[in-house]
């Protein structure tokens, strides 16, 4: 692979240019754009309005299953849909901001204005996502004297050294030049700061911390790392580390992101190919469910949530040259990192921070989408949530403070790009108004939707299903439109308090650690469950206003029937949030992840047993196997050979459990290449 190759604006070129002449390809654009302008503007009557929204329902639906993967196709179906969502935020502007009582004029603005924003985000959407860039990364020059020289950081606080053990192990066995690189685990629990704390218990458990992880490091080959003070969170850390390695790239790999051994193989040769290269992002693939997954029993069974990001965002966000740093899972230059003072710490999304910075001094950035680590997600949904309205805060600080539609130095589509990111955390407030209008309506009578039903049949609906074919054009394969719902609901109340403190000061945020690794023996209701609990009851109490209204307001019917329409479906997801929150036991610090691998089971007693892995996590694996078989005994360790290794393993085990047919096996590993 050139360098070329790996410069956005040259695929650009060849996806979207046909062969014409280079002065009249602005000219079809701009007539294009004029065509669909006048039409968005274009004053019918209602009954046409209806025949044409029909008409543009149904070429989507023709067209869902061919634009996917032609980009003319894609364009139009997008364009379409834009159309028909565009005749509905104006006819909305235009024809029913109808003002009467003050209190009623305060709740339709209040709406429209989150319509405003959902509709923006569908467009700037639609713009990031129009070509997702799919990317082959170059290979490793064979002469190693070539490759350059990598430092593999990993930054802790206060997570289990089993857990750190496990990351730093496989940071370590990753294939590359032998002395090329070095694994740093940076203690931000063992600080100068925490070991000379006030209380003499915390000082004491930092310094148990920093001998043990010391001790750790010594004993697998890790380089441990420590500050003074705990000053500007992560970004700190990595700060600090800086000040102590010198190699020409830096990986920053979470305390519980666990690397492949081809990390750097895949990941490397892309430096050596593109000199002004500061960042290849690979997704963050998880081995565990979040909150939701596990309490609703939906793990595997649907796209994880993350997937919508990482399997669709980041390639449209690549393909405008706006790929980010997502704080682990990356390689970044150290050179360009220099060039800013390091990692950036303004805001707590320190990652996305730092990539505006370089984006904005001419820098680029490469997303590569074959994952390439698996992480752990929180466990709970109060660890769901701090994850979660630190990264909304963050971005909303990104907006704020860094401002990116005014940044010198970025290209226009690039702005986009991060107003994209930065706009969506936004969505709190949106998803909070659309849960709580229809009880306005309702149940006190505010008049906040001015629209019959054959008004609602003709722009409403059309632009609802617009947005949800769309939706499934877009990121249909990696996440389900109602799932997506749910989530956005389930984050709305937390985050939107979160997003009104950055909004008073937007400095105020600090950073907080994702708890991982939670254990819960018992199930029981989430204690951030209440305020859902209130959402729930004022759902029911309003669809018995609506009731009655039906009956005593006969003159109001359509609006009613509309509103009662839209609290079902609130109600509906309500049901899901609930379910969400009741926490289901979680006894298992270490994951399991499905596997199908065949492996023989070897004791001191007995034959070998022949059986295969069901599933493996970092202290055992189930087995299963012929029941026909006999399972030996004594000492026992199993044989396999694991594809990533390509050579056979013996590891000692002890038997956990046994049912007919299947074994639990916990591992022993008598040394460290064990």
């Amino acid at each position: 692979m050139t360098q070329s190759m790996l410069k956005v604006p040259n695929i650009v070129r060849q996806r979207l240019q046909p062969s014409i002449a280079p002065w009249l390809l602005p000219l079809l654009w701009a007539l294009a754009a004029g065509v669909w302008l006048l039409l968005v503007a274009l004053p019918v009557q209602l009954a046409s309005q209806g025949w044409l929204a029909v008409g543009s329902v149904a070429v989507l639906l023709l067209l869902r299953r061919y634009a996917r993967g032609r980009p003319l196709l894609r364009l139009a179906f997008l364009a379409l849909a834009g159309l028909v969502t565009a005749r509905y935020i104006v006819w909305r502007a235009s024809e029913t901001l109808i003002v009467t009582d003050p209190f009623s004029t305060l709740a339709m603005l209040v709406l429209f204005l989150a319509e405003l924003y959902a509709v923006g985000i569908f467009f700037l959407g639609a713009f990031i996502n129009l070509m997702p860039l799919k990317r082959v990364l170059p290979a490793l020059p064979a002469d190693t004297s070539r490759w350059p020289t990598v430092d593999v950081l990993v930054p802790s606080y206060d997570e289990d050294p089993a857990l750190l053990e496990t990351t730093l192990l496989a940071a370590l066995n990753m294939r590359y030049a032998e002395g090329k690189y070095k694994v740093y685990l940076l203690d931000d629990g063992g600080t100068e700061q925490k070991c000379n704390d006030p209380d003499p218990i915390k000082a004491t458990a930092a310094r148990l911390r920093r001998d043990t992880l010391q001790a750790l490091c010594a004993r697998i080959g890790a380089h441990y790392l420590t500050r003074a003070r705990n000053e500007h969170a992560k970004a700190g850390n990595l700060n600090a580390a800086l000040e102590h390695i010198a190699g020409e790239l830096v990986v920053v790999l979470d305390a519980d992101h666990v690397p492949t051994v081809d990390f750097l193989e895949r990941t490397v040769g892309a430096f050596i190919a593109e000199p002004r290269l500061f960042l290849v992002q690979t997704p963050h693939f998880f081995v565990n469910a979040d909150p939701v997954e596990h309490n609703l029993r939906i793990f595997g069974r649907m796209p994880p949530e993350n997937e919508m990001f990482y399997g669709a965002i980041q390639y449209g966000l690549d393909y405008w040259e706006a790929s980010f740093f997502c704080g682990s899972a990356a390689v970044l230059r150290r050179a360009a990192l220099d060039e800013v003072g390091g990692f950036t710490g303004q805001t707590i999304t320190e990652d996305a921070e730092t990539a505006l910075e370089l984006h904005s001094r001419g820098w680029k950035s490469v997303y590569y989408g074959r994952p390439l680590i698996s992480g752990l997600q929180p466990e709970t949904y109060s660890g769901f949530i701090t994850q979660r309205v630190r990264w909304a805060q963050g971005m909303l600080q990104l907006l704020l403070l860094k401002s990116p539609l005014r940044r010198a130095g970025l290209k226009p589509w690039q702005r986009l790009g991060y107003l994209n990111s930065s706009a969506f955390w936004l969505f709190p407030y949106a998803r909070t108004v659309f849960l709580l209008i229809p009880s306005a309506w309702l149940v006190f009578g505010l008049q906040v939707y001015h629209a019959n039903l054959q008004q609602f049949a003709a722009y409403t609906l059309p632009h609802l299903a617009a947005v949800t074919l769309a939706g499934h054009l877009l990121y249909g394969r990696v996440r389900w439109s109602f799932v997506s719902e749910l989530y956005e609901m389930l984050q709305s109340f937390y985050s939107l308090r979160g997003i009104f403190q950055v909004l008073r000061n937007p400095r105020a945020p600090r950073f907080k650690v994702t708890p991982k690794g939670e254990v819960h023996y018992r199930d029981f209701v989430s204690s951030l469950a209440k305020p859902f609990y209130a959402f729930y009851l004022l759902a029911w109490v309003s669809l018995g206003f609506g009731v009655w209204r039906w009956f005593a307001e006969p003159l109001t019917r359509d609006v009613t029937v509309i509103t009662m329409g839209w609290e079902l479906f609130n109600l509906l997801l309500l049901h899901g949030v609930l379910g969400a929150m009741y926490e289901r036991r979680q006894r298992r610090g270490a994951p399991r992840v499905p596997a199908q691998e065949p492996v023989r089971l070897v004791g001191s007693l007995g034959s070998p047993l022949a059986a295969r892995i069901l599933d493996i996590s970092a202290t055992g694996m189930q087995l299963g196997f012929d029941p026909a078989q006999t399972v030996p005994e004594g000492r026992l360790h199993i044989e396999v050979t694991p594809a990533a290794l390509g050579c056979p393993v013996q590891l000692p085990v002890t038997l956990a459990w046994q049912r007919p047919g299947t074994l639990g096996l916990h591992f022993e590993p008598e040394d460290l290449a064990q």
